[in-house]
């Protein structure tokens, strides 16, 4: 009698379980249609830039040419961005890679970051015509990055704020829009 009762208890929380499995939808590989229009405000970011880059800080003075390449990955529900910094000489001085997604649930973008060593995750908002983002800098400190992006050329400054100090310019980018990439979702290993 107690096996029957077992063997009975067993098939119902099976039963129960499969049904409320059948329920959820399968989520989709390329993520939601929320997350895919809230990453598409930003395509125009889409694609290889080249230009300067003039950075003060507290070694001085030092201008790199500038380079970002950026592209929609897993079905245009991420941004990926990668950005290089080269002095006169060619030689890579800056490299950084960000993500840029979206939280449909919380209904806000998430940036995540890795650059010099350094990697976080920090407050991102898409405006009209670019973004804006910032990154702790210190005690009471954090440089907060403005993008506008028009006709071709990313302009984008970041300034450093301190409690109590007026705001300085610590970077000051201008791209140009060189061309088209396929990076990054180009070149995924095939299952055969």
């Amino acid at each position: 009698m107690l096996r029957t009762v077992l063997a009975s208890a067993v098939v119902a929380c099976a039963a129960t379980a499969s049904a409320a499995q059948a329920q959820v939808p399968m989520p989709s590989p390329n993520g939601s249609e929320a997350q895919r229009a809230a990453i598409s405000r930003l395509d125009m970011l889409d694609g290889e830039w080249r230009g300067t880059a003039v950075i003060t800080g507290p070694q001085g003075r030092q201008e790199l040419t500038q380079t970002e390449r950026v592209g929609s990955h897993l079905g245009g529900s991420i941004k990926v961005i990668e950005g290089r910094g080269y002095d006169a000489g060619g030689n890579t001085q800056f490299n950084a890679m960000a993500t840029i997604s979206y939280d449909e649930r919380a209904g806000r973008y998430g940036f995540r970051s890795y650059a010099q060593g350094f990697s976080g995750d920090y407050p991102f908002e898409a405006t009209e015509d670019g973004f804006r983002w910032s990154t702790p800098a210190g005690p009471n400190a954090r440089i907060e990055y403005v993008a506008t992006v028009k006709d071709g050329v990313w302009h984008e400054v970041g300034d450093y704020v301190a409690e109590g100090q007026p705001p300085r310019r610590y970077i000051e980018m201008r791209l140009t829009r060189i061309g088209d990439s396929d990076w990054p979702s180009a070149g995924a290993v095939p299952p055969r």
